[in-house]
């Protein structure tokens, strides 16, 4: 038994040798602590940069979504516009205004005398509405020489404003012909 002990011995000895002692296992002891430290605070990072780029991606997702709305409300704005400035609304508009389409025109050139001869603007008749009652055009057609009566913002001085032009006078004012013109 002595031979078997001593065998165990050379085993427990050889074994021994191959594990470290105790110097050698506290110098181990350091570098698993920064081998933790380095995963927990990558780790850490990898969380901070998640939770940002998913704030990010909130933000953007909001971003586009008022995007969409303020494009929305632009092109409602734009058909409005284009709406208004079409020919047919403007010239309706102008008629609700009282405004009435202008005569011939008359030109200046750049040495101050005048091309055409301009004509007065006069108010074209008022189309039939379905509302005339049949005694009001019995009305209209007893007196022929009756002028349309003209809206009330369209007398002189009427609704006139700050910066309003005057109104034009009654009599046409004189300008000289295009035969006096010197050419």
């Amino acid at each position: 038994m002595s031979t078997t002990a001593r065998q165990l011995r050379g085993k427990a000895a050889r074994l021994a040798r191959l594990l470290p002692s105790g110097p050698s296992s506290a110098a181990r002891t350091p570098f698993v602590l920064l081998v933790v430290l380095l995963l927990s605070g990558g780790l850490i990072t990898l969380l901070l940069l998640n939770s940002s780029l998913s704030q990010g991606s909130f933000r953007l997702s909001e971003l586009r979504k008022r995007t969409t709305e303020l494009t929305d409300q632009q092109q409602a704005l734009q058909r409005d516009v284009d709406g208004r400035s079409a020919p047919d609304a403007l010239a309706r508009r102008a008629r609700e205004l009282g405004m009435v389409p202008g005569g011939s025109p008359a030109f200046l050139d750049t040495d101050g005398t005048v091309r055409g001869v301009p004509g007065e603007a006069t108010a074209p008749p008022p189309p039939p509405s379905a509302t005339t009652s049949s005694s009001g055009a019995a009305d209209a057609e007893e007196d022929p020489a009756a002028e349309p009566s003209a809206p009330a913002s369209a007398t002189p001085g009427a609704d006139a404003g700050p910066g309003a032009s005057p109104a034009p006078s009654a009599e046409p004012s004189p300008t000289p012909s295009p035969t006096s013109s010197g050419r």
